[in-house]
């Protein structure tokens, strides 16, 4: 294989590693032929960084190593219309987001929402996406993101609409979220014509519940996720205690974080043991790890002390960067 054939090969394979679905994949790989195609992801300003949200983190540092450039959205007007806080609140909890940005180290222009979104242009164009959206399908498109999505109010219709205007207006060719995103996102590859832009759709897994199957993980419910405030004693606790069968791997969370949050991180993922239970192991790829699980060759205790260790290399610098004044 020739050098560059082999560096396109690689630049292919972070982009899209650790994705659950790309749409569509013939215009991905137009994309892929650009220099430096642009990739955003928004994140609403409510509250400390979670697990959740570093699987789309982990997934734009990927990203930017195969040579996109990566924008953040703080959507700090999506948040206010979700009732996520008011406005002085979110305004501190931009600022907090901003350091945890910078401590995490991914290259990102960050961009807040209410730096373009009250402009003539993407006001007529969220409009003329209202005029072509049904109710029905607004809610729907809301269904895994707004808060109490059963008393929901007109503002969060609002929301989905100014979601899809904010991918033309920050001229992206990527749209980043996870899977949650999904429905939002095809009305916006629906209403192409409309918006009179197009874009990728590129969808990342959920992590699990730590407390077990059936929910995704939600910082909001205690025990079920691990936010970047959280103490080295925390961390220990709530992994301890996390759902973890032997050997299975569907719907494991601590597997799901292994895989999409500390081996993009890493070269060698390393399993402390005493003697008496086999020793020391040593993983290169998330591969190897699964398969060992799986095979009942690594004990659902011995996974969570590691990966607990893993956490801390990560979420340390961030924690000390958010609690600083």
């Amino acid at each position: 294989m020739k050098p560059q054939e082999r560096k396109n090969e690689e630049r292919e394979y972070l982009a899209r590693r650790n994705t659950e679905e790309i749409i569509s994949e013939e215009e991905f790989k137009e994309v892929l032929k650009k220099k430096n195609p642009k990739v955003y992801c928004g994140y609403e300003p409510n509250g400390p960084m979670h697990l959740g949200h570093f699987v789309t983190i982990t997934k734009l540092m990927d990203l930017q190593k195969a040579g996109f450039e990566v924008i953040i959205l703080l959507a700090d007007v999506h948040a206010l219309l979700n009732r996520k806080g008011n406005e002085e609140e979110i305004r501190k909890e931009v600022e907090n987001w901003k350091k945890t940005i910078k401590a995490i180290g991914i290259n990102a222009k960050i961009v807040l929402g209410s730096d373009f979104q009250f402009k003539k242009e993407y006001q007529y164009d969220v409009m003329n996406l209202a005029q072509n959206t049904t109710i029905n399908r607004g809610l729907r498109s809301m269904q895994e993101i707004a808060r109490d999505i059963e008393n929901a109010t007109i503002s969060q219709l609002w929301y989905p609409l100014m979601q899809v205007a904010d991918i033309k207006h920050l001229g992206v060719d990527v749209a980043l979220g996870g899977l949650e995103q999904r429905k939002v996102h095809m009305m916006g590859k629906d209403l192409a014509k409309v918006l009179r832009y197009d874009f990728v759709a590129m969808h990342t897994p959920l992590i699990t519940s730590l407390k077990g199957p059936g929910q995704k993980m939600s910082k909001s419910i205690p025990g079920s996720g691990i936010s970047v405030t959280d103490s080295y004693e925390e961390i220990k606790k709530t992994i301890k205690e996390a759902y973890c069968p032997a050997k299975e791997k569907e719907e494991n969370p601590i597997l799901q974080i292994a895989k999409s949050i500390i081996f993009p991180r890493v070269n060698e993922m390393k399993i402390n043991r005493a003697e008496k239970f086999g020793g020391a192991m040593l993983f290169k790829s998330y591969e190897e790890l699964e398969v060992a699980f799986v095979k009942g060759e690594l004990h659902p205790l011995d996974l969570k002390a590691a990966v607990v260790e893993e956490l801390e290399k990560i979420i340390a610098p961030i924690r000390k960067s958010y609690l600083s004044n």
